[in-house]
């Protein structure tokens, strides 16, 4: 018998859509400082990717838990490339804050 409203983890996404919801891990000082502070780990995400399917991705790709995700829509910024002027795209960011014992290593080495 299934429930009306299934919560976050019973929610199935799609594996390839999973796989392409998280464009790149964010390496600057203001996300190693949150990481160190508060256990979070910034990614670049796709413009329409939800919360519920970042933390479903970060959980499959790297078999952590998460605890809380944040997101961060960034305008990107007019900057002139000679004599026109363009814009950078927008940025859509996502600080996974994970459960406390949980770290997660980009190395590709199993823990």
């Amino acid at each position: 018998m299934s429930r009306v409203n299934p919560t976050p983890a019973e929610r199935k996404f799609d594996e390839g859509r999973l796989m392409q919801v998280l464009v790149a891990p964010i390496v600057s000082e203001k996300a190693t400082h949150v990481a160190d502070k508060t256990n979070a780990v910034t990614f670049k995400v796709l413009q329409d990717a939800t919360k519920p399917e970042i933390k479903a991705a970060v959980e499959l790709m790297f078999k952590v838990e998460v605890k809380a995700v944040s997101v961060v829509n960034t305008k990107g910024k007019s900057k002139r490339f000679g004599r026109s002027m363009g814009r950078r795209d927008n940025v859509r960011k996502a600080y996974v804050m994970l459960k406390p014992g949980q770290e997660l290593n980009f190395s590709g080495e199993a823990a």
